[in-house]
Protein backbone atom coordinates (compact mmCIF):
# COMPACT_ATOMS: atom_id res chain seq x y z
CA UNK A 1 0.00 0.00 0.00
CA UNK A 2 0.82 3.39 0.16
CA UNK A 3 2.03 5.52 2.88
CA UNK A 4 -0.65 8.55 3.80
CA UNK A 5 -3.45 9.79 1.96
CA UNK A 6 -4.02 8.04 -1.38
CA UNK A 7 -3.98 11.08 -4.10
CA UNK A 8 -7.31 11.78 -5.25
CA UNK A 9 -5.59 11.02 -9.40
CA UNK A 10 -4.74 8.19 -8.40
CA UNK A 11 -8.11 7.21 -7.40
CA UNK A 12 -9.70 8.68 -10.18
CA UNK A 13 -7.80 6.97 -12.82
CA UNK A 14 -7.99 3.23 -10.95
CA UNK A 15 -11.65 3.62 -10.55
CA UNK A 16 -11.80 4.72 -14.58
CA UNK A 17 -9.45 1.30 -15.15
CA UNK A 18 -11.95 -0.56 -13.11
CA UNK A 19 -14.77 0.56 -14.87
CA UNK A 20 -13.01 -0.22 -18.29
CA UNK A 21 -12.48 3.14 -19.19
CA UNK A 22 -8.91 3.17 -20.20
CA UNK A 23 -8.65 3.22 -23.54
CA UNK A 24 -10.32 0.92 -25.30
CA UNK A 25 -8.19 -2.18 -23.67
CA UNK A 26 -11.87 -4.09 -23.75
CA UNK A 27 -13.16 -4.06 -27.87
CA UNK A 28 -14.90 -6.83 -28.47
CA UNK A 29 -16.18 -8.34 -25.17
CA UNK A 30 -19.80 -8.73 -25.22
CA UNK A 31 -22.77 -6.46 -23.51
CA UNK A 32 -22.77 -9.68 -20.69
CA UNK A 33 -18.85 -9.29 -20.00
CA UNK A 34 -18.71 -5.76 -19.97
CA UNK A 35 -22.28 -5.76 -16.80
CA UNK A 36 -20.29 -8.76 -15.35
CA UNK A 37 -17.16 -7.10 -14.87
CA UNK A 38 -18.15 -3.47 -14.25
CA UNK A 39 -21.44 -3.63 -12.81
CA UNK A 40 -24.77 -3.14 -13.64
CA UNK A 41 -26.09 -0.34 -16.02
CA UNK A 42 -28.58 2.15 -14.59
CA UNK A 43 -31.39 2.05 -16.72
CA UNK A 44 -33.89 4.77 -17.26
CA UNK A 45 -35.68 4.91 -20.28
CA UNK A 46 -32.95 6.69 -21.49
CA UNK A 47 -29.26 6.55 -23.68
CA UNK A 48 -27.06 5.22 -20.73
CA UNK A 49 -26.68 1.75 -20.95
CA UNK A 50 -25.88 2.20 -24.92
CA UNK A 51 -23.45 4.99 -24.28
CA UNK A 52 -22.29 2.93 -21.50
CA UNK A 53 -21.24 0.10 -23.71
CA UNK A 54 -20.36 1.84 -26.37
CA UNK A 55 -17.66 3.56 -24.23
CA UNK A 56 -16.30 0.05 -22.88
CA UNK A 57 -16.22 -2.27 -25.84
CA UNK A 58 -17.36 -0.10 -28.31
CA UNK A 59 -20.68 -2.22 -28.58
CA UNK A 60 -23.07 -0.82 -31.14
CA UNK A 61 -27.03 -0.65 -30.56
CA UNK A 62 -27.83 -3.72 -32.99
CA UNK A 63 -25.13 -5.91 -30.95
CA UNK A 64 -26.84 -4.35 -27.47
CA UNK A 65 -30.27 -5.06 -28.85
CA UNK A 66 -29.26 -8.71 -30.12
CA UNK A 67 -28.32 -9.78 -26.35
CA UNK A 68 -31.59 -8.68 -25.45
CA UNK A 69 -33.41 -10.28 -27.48
CA UNK A 70 -31.39 -13.48 -26.56
CA UNK A 71 -31.66 -12.91 -22.67
CA UNK A 72 -27.86 -12.45 -22.40
CA UNK A 73 -28.67 -9.05 -21.07
CA UNK A 74 -32.29 -8.27 -19.56
CA UNK A 75 -33.61 -5.17 -17.48
CA UNK A 76 -34.76 -6.28 -14.31
CA UNK A 77 -35.91 -4.71 -10.82
CA UNK A 78 -32.39 -5.01 -8.73
CA UNK A 79 -30.61 -2.89 -6.30
CA UNK A 80 -33.23 -0.64 -4.48
CA UNK A 81 -35.91 -2.06 -6.75
CA UNK A 82 -34.59 0.17 -9.35
CA UNK A 83 -34.35 -0.93 -12.68
CA UNK A 84 -31.03 -2.23 -14.10
CA UNK A 85 -29.74 -3.71 -17.26
CA UNK A 86 -27.86 -7.25 -15.31
CA UNK A 87 -26.12 -9.76 -17.27
CA UNK A 88 -27.73 -13.41 -17.44
CA UNK A 89 -25.36 -14.86 -14.91
CA UNK A 90 -26.99 -12.12 -12.12
CA UNK A 91 -30.35 -12.49 -12.77
CA UNK A 92 -31.54 -14.54 -9.75
CA UNK A 93 -29.42 -12.25 -7.65
CA UNK A 94 -30.72 -8.81 -8.67
CA UNK A 95 -33.71 -10.03 -8.39
CA UNK A 96 -33.26 -10.94 -5.01
CA UNK A 97 -31.43 -7.52 -4.33
CA UNK A 98 -34.49 -6.04 -5.10
CA UNK A 99 -36.84 -8.17 -3.50
CA UNK A 100 -36.91 -5.90 -0.36
CA UNK A 101 -38.21 -2.54 -1.86
CA UNK A 102 -41.33 -4.15 -4.06
CA UNK A 103 -42.30 -5.75 -0.40
CA UNK A 104 -41.56 -2.02 0.95
CA UNK A 105 -43.55 -0.50 -1.59
CA UNK A 106 -46.17 -3.19 -1.28
CA UNK A 107 -46.38 -2.11 2.42
CA UNK A 108 -46.63 1.55 1.91
CA UNK A 109 -49.78 0.38 -0.28
CA UNK A 110 -51.64 -1.96 1.92
CA UNK A 111 -51.62 1.30 4.39
CA UNK A 112 -51.43 3.94 2.60
CA UNK A 113 -53.82 3.22 -0.11
CA UNK A 114 -56.43 0.24 1.01
CA UNK A 115 -54.68 -1.89 -0.91
CA UNK A 116 -54.34 -6.11 0.66
CA UNK A 117 -52.27 -8.32 0.01
CA UNK A 118 -54.73 -10.89 -0.93
CA UNK A 119 -56.34 -8.71 -3.29
CA UNK A 120 -52.90 -8.09 -5.10
CA UNK A 121 -52.38 -12.02 -5.02
CA UNK A 122 -55.43 -12.77 -6.99
CA UNK A 123 -54.75 -9.92 -9.66
CA UNK A 124 -51.14 -11.54 -9.69
CA UNK A 125 -52.69 -14.89 -10.46
CA UNK A 126 -55.33 -13.06 -12.96
CA UNK A 127 -52.57 -11.31 -14.89
CA UNK A 128 -50.58 -14.72 -15.07
CA UNK A 129 -53.17 -16.74 -17.09
CA UNK A 130 -53.11 -13.54 -19.60
CA UNK A 131 -49.43 -13.15 -19.88
CA UNK A 132 -47.29 -15.12 -22.60
CA UNK A 133 -44.04 -16.23 -22.82
CA UNK A 134 -43.41 -14.89 -26.23
CA UNK A 135 -46.18 -12.63 -26.92
CA UNK A 136 -46.20 -9.21 -24.66
CA UNK A 137 -48.56 -7.80 -23.35
CA UNK A 138 -48.49 -3.62 -22.68
CA UNK A 139 -49.94 -2.64 -18.81
CA UNK A 140 -52.64 -0.87 -21.00
CA UNK A 141 -53.68 -4.32 -22.72
CA UNK A 142 -53.27 -6.32 -19.65
CA UNK A 143 -55.45 -3.56 -17.81
CA UNK A 144 -58.20 -3.72 -20.72
CA UNK A 145 -58.39 -7.51 -20.64
CA UNK A 146 -58.46 -7.88 -16.60
CA UNK A 147 -61.62 -5.29 -16.24
CA UNK A 148 -62.81 -5.11 -12.91
CA UNK A 149 -60.30 -7.24 -11.55
CA UNK A 150 -57.92 -4.40 -11.69
CA UNK A 151 -58.98 -1.53 -9.05
CA UNK A 152 -58.65 2.23 -9.47
CA UNK A 153 -56.83 3.58 -6.29
CA UNK A 154 -58.13 7.58 -6.63
CA UNK A 155 -56.45 10.32 -5.90
CA UNK A 156 -54.05 9.35 -2.99
CA UNK A 157 -53.01 6.68 -5.62
CA UNK A 158 -52.23 9.26 -8.43
CA UNK A 159 -50.34 11.23 -6.14
CA UNK A 160 -48.33 8.83 -5.16
CA UNK A 161 -47.98 7.91 -9.12
CA UNK A 162 -49.96 4.43 -8.94
CA UNK A 163 -53.59 5.11 -10.25
CA UNK A 164 -54.67 1.07 -9.81
CA UNK A 165 -53.31 -2.34 -8.40
CA UNK A 166 -52.15 -2.90 -11.58
CA UNK A 167 -48.45 -1.75 -11.00
CA UNK A 168 -47.81 -3.23 -7.73
CA UNK A 169 -49.01 -6.47 -9.09
CA UNK A 170 -46.83 -6.41 -11.70
CA UNK A 171 -43.81 -5.62 -9.59
CA UNK A 172 -44.77 -8.27 -7.40
CA UNK A 173 -44.70 -10.69 -10.28
CA UNK A 174 -41.05 -9.14 -11.54
CA UNK A 175 -39.50 -9.45 -8.44
CA UNK A 176 -40.17 -13.09 -8.14
CA UNK A 177 -38.96 -13.76 -11.63
CA UNK A 178 -42.49 -15.07 -13.04
CA UNK A 179 -43.03 -11.75 -15.38
CA UNK A 180 -40.71 -9.93 -17.26
CA UNK A 181 -40.68 -6.41 -19.14
CA UNK A 182 -39.26 -5.74 -22.27
CA UNK A 183 -39.11 -2.54 -24.18
CA UNK A 184 -41.51 -2.31 -27.33
CA UNK A 185 -39.77 -2.67 -30.68
CA UNK A 186 -36.89 -4.17 -28.52
CA UNK A 187 -34.55 -0.98 -28.08
CA UNK A 188 -33.67 0.47 -24.62
CA UNK A 189 -34.02 4.57 -24.76
CA UNK A 190 -37.63 3.53 -25.33
CA UNK A 191 -40.56 4.39 -22.57
CA UNK A 192 -42.88 1.60 -23.87
CA UNK A 193 -42.83 -1.60 -22.28
CA UNK A 194 -44.52 -4.91 -22.61
CA UNK A 195 -44.77 -8.22 -20.55
CA UNK A 196 -44.03 -11.62 -20.49
CA UNK A 197 -44.38 -14.52 -18.26
CA UNK A 198 -40.86 -15.86 -17.14
CA UNK A 199 -39.80 -18.30 -14.57
CA UNK A 200 -36.85 -17.63 -13.20
CA UNK A 201 -34.99 -18.65 -9.86
CA UNK A 202 -34.89 -15.86 -7.28
CA UNK A 203 -31.91 -16.06 -5.31
CA UNK A 204 -28.37 -14.62 -3.39
CA UNK A 205 -26.87 -13.00 -0.27
CA UNK A 206 -26.36 -9.23 0.92
CA UNK A 207 -22.72 -10.66 0.92
CA UNK A 208 -23.43 -11.92 -2.81
CA UNK A 209 -23.98 -8.24 -3.72
CA UNK A 210 -21.77 -6.68 -1.52
CA UNK A 211 -18.54 -8.85 -3.00
CA UNK A 212 -20.04 -8.14 -6.79
CA UNK A 213 -20.16 -4.26 -5.82
CA UNK A 214 -16.65 -3.72 -4.05
CA UNK A 215 -15.27 -5.97 -7.45
CA UNK A 216 -16.89 -3.09 -9.81
CA UNK A 217 -16.51 -0.29 -7.68
CA UNK A 218 -13.80 -0.32 -4.85
CA UNK A 219 -12.15 1.34 -3.25
CA UNK A 220 -15.78 2.43 -1.63
CA UNK A 221 -17.14 3.05 1.72
CA UNK A 222 -19.57 1.70 3.38
CA UNK A 223 -21.86 4.80 2.87
CA UNK A 224 -21.61 4.33 -1.14
CA UNK A 225 -22.48 0.55 -0.36
CA UNK A 226 -25.56 1.14 1.09
CA UNK A 227 -26.58 3.64 -0.92
CA UNK A 228 -25.89 1.70 -4.35
CA UNK A 229 -27.60 -1.52 -2.08
CA UNK A 230 -30.50 0.39 -0.06
CA UNK A 231 -29.24 -1.73 3.01
CA UNK A 232 -29.88 -0.46 6.50
CA UNK A 233 -26.75 -0.06 8.50
CA UNK A 234 -27.28 -3.80 10.14
CA UNK A 235 -27.66 -5.38 6.90
CA UNK A 236 -24.66 -3.53 5.35
CA UNK A 237 -22.74 -4.88 8.35
CA UNK A 238 -23.59 -8.14 8.10
CA UNK A 239 -22.84 -8.00 4.19
CA UNK A 240 -19.63 -6.88 4.65
CA UNK A 241 -18.49 -8.40 7.24
CA UNK A 242 -17.20 -12.12 5.37
CA UNK A 243 -15.25 -9.97 2.89
CA UNK A 244 -12.40 -8.96 4.66
CA UNK A 245 -11.98 -5.39 3.65
CA UNK A 246 -8.90 -3.18 3.76
CA UNK A 247 -9.35 0.32 4.43
CA UNK A 248 -7.21 2.92 2.19
CA UNK A 249 -5.01 5.07 4.40
CA UNK A 250 -6.35 8.52 5.74
CA UNK A 251 -10.00 7.69 4.11
CA UNK A 252 -13.12 5.65 4.62
CA UNK A 253 -12.72 3.93 1.51
CA UNK A 254 -12.54 0.25 1.21
CA UNK A 255 -10.47 -2.67 -0.83
CA UNK A 256 -11.15 -6.00 -1.11
CA UNK A 257 -7.89 -8.16 -0.15
CA UNK A 258 -7.42 -9.07 -3.19
CA UNK A 259 -7.31 -5.80 -5.28
CA UNK A 260 -4.59 -4.47 -2.34
CA UNK A 261 -1.09 -5.04 -4.12
CA UNK A 262 -2.60 -4.53 -7.45
CA UNK A 263 -3.75 -1.14 -6.09
CA UNK A 264 -0.60 -0.38 -4.72
CA UNK A 265 1.82 -1.25 -7.47
CA UNK A 266 -0.75 1.06 -10.08
CA UNK A 267 0.32 4.27 -11.59
CA UNK A 268 -1.45 6.94 -13.44
CA UNK A 269 -1.18 6.59 -16.84
CA UNK A 270 0.77 9.52 -18.54
CA UNK A 271 -1.98 8.80 -22.26
CA UNK A 272 -5.21 10.37 -21.88
CA UNK A 273 -8.07 7.87 -21.92
CA UNK A 274 -10.84 9.94 -23.37
CA UNK A 275 -14.49 8.93 -22.58
CA UNK A 276 -18.37 10.22 -23.07
CA UNK A 277 -20.40 9.27 -20.77
CA UNK A 278 -24.13 9.43 -19.76
CA UNK A 279 -25.16 11.22 -16.76
CA UNK A 280 -25.94 8.05 -15.40
CA UNK A 281 -22.83 6.10 -15.62
CA UNK A 282 -21.64 3.41 -13.09
CA UNK A 283 -18.73 5.47 -12.91
CA UNK A 284 -20.56 7.83 -11.03
CA UNK A 285 -23.61 6.25 -9.81
CA UNK A 286 -21.89 2.75 -8.55
CA UNK A 287 -21.03 5.57 -5.74
CA UNK A 288 -23.27 8.45 -6.07
CA UNK A 289 -20.30 10.89 -4.91
CA UNK A 290 -19.86 13.30 -8.05
CA UNK A 291 -16.90 15.44 -6.48
CA UNK A 292 -14.53 12.46 -6.20
CA UNK A 293 -14.44 13.05 -9.94
CA UNK A 294 -14.12 16.48 -9.80
CA UNK A 295 -10.42 18.14 -9.64
CA UNK A 296 -10.75 20.75 -7.22
CA UNK A 297 -9.32 23.63 -10.49
CA UNK A 298 -12.94 22.63 -11.55
CA UNK A 299 -14.87 22.76 -8.47
CA UNK A 300 -16.41 26.39 -8.55
CA UNK A 301 -17.12 25.95 -12.43
CA UNK A 302 -20.97 26.36 -12.88
CA UNK A 303 -22.96 23.68 -14.42
CA UNK A 304 -25.05 23.75 -17.77
CA UNK A 305 -28.23 24.77 -16.19
CA UNK A 306 -30.48 27.99 -17.30
CA UNK A 307 -33.85 29.83 -16.72
CA UNK A 308 -33.81 31.63 -19.97
CA UNK A 309 -31.74 28.59 -21.97
CA UNK A 310 -34.56 27.68 -24.08
CA UNK A 311 -34.73 31.60 -25.65
CA UNK A 312 -31.26 31.71 -26.00
CA UNK A 313 -30.42 28.21 -27.73
CA UNK A 314 -33.33 29.22 -30.77
CA UNK A 315 -31.30 32.57 -31.09
CA UNK A 316 -28.06 30.97 -31.35
CA UNK A 317 -28.78 27.99 -34.34
CA UNK A 318 -28.25 30.46 -36.83
CA UNK A 319 -24.74 30.84 -36.02
CA UNK A 320 -23.48 28.52 -33.34
CA UNK A 321 -21.33 25.88 -33.60
CA UNK A 322 -21.23 22.51 -32.48
CA UNK A 323 -17.67 22.95 -30.26
CA UNK A 324 -17.60 23.83 -26.59
CA UNK A 325 -14.96 26.11 -25.83
CA UNK A 326 -11.84 25.24 -23.51
CA UNK A 327 -12.21 28.20 -20.89
CA UNK A 328 -9.44 29.25 -19.66
CA UNK A 329 -9.41 31.24 -16.31
CA UNK A 330 -12.73 31.90 -16.81
CA UNK A 331 -16.26 30.32 -16.90
CA UNK A 332 -18.67 32.79 -19.17
CA UNK A 333 -21.33 31.72 -18.30
CA UNK A 334 -23.14 34.94 -17.13
CA UNK A 335 -26.72 34.69 -16.52
CA UNK A 336 -26.84 31.23 -17.63
CA UNK A 337 -24.57 29.73 -14.52
CA UNK A 338 -25.54 27.33 -12.53
CA UNK A 339 -24.17 25.46 -9.36
CA UNK A 340 -21.02 24.96 -8.74
CA UNK A 341 -20.17 21.14 -10.23
CA UNK A 342 -17.71 20.78 -6.95
CA UNK A 343 -21.68 20.74 -4.99
CA UNK A 344 -23.82 18.62 -7.34
CA UNK A 345 -24.92 15.27 -6.74
CA UNK A 346 -25.39 13.76 -9.56
CA UNK A 347 -24.49 15.34 -13.21
CA UNK A 348 -26.97 17.20 -14.80
CA UNK A 349 -25.13 16.58 -18.21
CA UNK A 350 -23.84 14.23 -19.79
CA UNK A 351 -20.12 13.83 -18.72
CA UNK A 352 -16.61 13.49 -21.17
CA UNK A 353 -13.76 12.16 -18.53
CA UNK A 354 -10.41 11.66 -18.51
CA UNK A 355 -9.04 8.89 -16.53
CA UNK A 356 -11.99 9.16 -14.12
CA UNK A 357 -11.67 13.17 -13.98
CA UNK A 358 -14.48 14.85 -15.10
CA UNK A 359 -13.20 17.30 -17.91
CA UNK A 360 -16.40 18.62 -19.62
CA UNK A 361 -20.26 18.18 -20.20
CA UNK A 362 -21.83 17.17 -23.46
CA UNK A 363 -25.36 16.89 -25.01
CA UNK A 364 -26.82 15.79 -28.22
CA UNK A 365 -29.14 17.77 -30.59
CA UNK A 366 -30.86 15.42 -32.75
CA UNK A 367 -32.76 18.73 -34.76
CA UNK A 368 -29.14 19.23 -35.78
CA UNK A 369 -27.71 15.88 -35.44
CA UNK A 370 -24.57 17.33 -33.87
CA UNK A 371 -23.26 16.76 -30.31
CA UNK A 372 -22.90 19.32 -28.25
CA UNK A 373 -19.83 20.31 -25.63
CA UNK A 374 -17.88 22.07 -22.97
CA UNK A 375 -14.29 21.20 -22.36
CA UNK A 376 -12.61 22.46 -19.37
CA UNK A 377 -9.21 20.78 -20.75
CA UNK A 378 -7.81 21.98 -24.92
CA UNK A 379 -8.70 20.11 -27.54
CA UNK A 380 -6.35 17.60 -28.60
CA UNK A 381 -6.36 15.36 -31.68
CA UNK A 382 -7.43 12.07 -29.09
CA UNK A 383 -10.47 14.43 -27.59
CA UNK A 384 -11.93 15.14 -30.88
CA UNK A 385 -11.74 11.78 -32.17
CA UNK A 386 -13.83 10.65 -29.25
CA UNK A 387 -15.98 13.37 -29.27
CA UNK A 388 -16.71 12.87 -32.85
CA UNK A 389 -16.97 9.02 -32.65
CA UNK A 390 -19.89 9.09 -30.23
CA UNK A 391 -21.69 11.56 -32.28
CA UNK A 392 -21.50 9.09 -35.29
CA UNK A 393 -23.00 6.50 -32.90
CA UNK A 394 -25.62 8.76 -31.40
CA UNK A 395 -26.77 9.87 -34.40
CA UNK A 396 -26.57 6.56 -36.84
CA UNK A 397 -27.61 4.17 -34.31
CA UNK A 398 -29.59 5.99 -31.56
CA UNK A 399 -30.91 9.29 -33.17
CA UNK A 400 -30.92 11.08 -29.55
CA UNK A 401 -29.19 10.98 -26.31
CA UNK A 402 -31.77 10.85 -24.31
CA UNK A 403 -31.03 11.28 -20.11
CA UNK A 404 -33.66 9.66 -18.94
CA UNK A 405 -37.66 8.64 -20.21
CA UNK A 406 -38.89 12.17 -19.49
CA UNK A 407 -35.83 14.19 -20.98
CA UNK A 408 -36.58 15.77 -24.81
CA UNK A 409 -34.79 18.13 -27.15
CA UNK A 410 -37.57 20.57 -25.73
CA UNK A 411 -36.56 20.13 -21.65
CA UNK A 412 -32.81 19.66 -22.74
CA UNK A 413 -32.83 23.42 -24.97
CA UNK A 414 -31.62 25.17 -21.88
CA UNK A 415 -28.72 23.03 -21.40
CA UNK A 416 -27.85 23.43 -24.90
CA UNK A 417 -28.44 27.13 -25.19
CA UNK A 418 -25.96 26.92 -22.06
CA UNK A 419 -23.16 24.78 -23.85
CA UNK A 420 -23.72 26.50 -26.83
CA UNK A 421 -22.88 29.66 -24.85
CA UNK A 422 -18.98 28.54 -24.64
CA UNK A 423 -18.52 28.26 -27.97
CA UNK A 424 -15.02 30.03 -29.25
Amino acid sequence: MVNGEVPAVKLRAWWARRQWLDGGRHRGASAAQVLAATGWARATGGAAPYLGLFARAGLRRAEVDAALAALEVQELPAARGRTYLLPAEDFALGLAAGAGSVETELGAAERQLGVTRDEIEQLCLAVTELLSPVDPLTAKELHARLGPAVRSLGEAGRRRGVATTLPPALGLLQSRGLARRVPVGGRLDRQSHGYLRWDRPVHGEAADLARRYFAWAAPASVRHFRWFSGFGAATAKAALAPLGLVRLPGSELLMPPELVDEFAGFTVPAEPAYALLAAADGLHLLHRDLPRLVDPRDADRPVPASRNGASRDRASRSGASRSGAHQSGRHGWGEQGGRPLGEETDPRTHLVVDRGRIIGFWEYDPELRELVHELFVPMTPGLRAAIDAVEAFVREDLGDARGSGPDSPRSRAPRLAALRAQEK
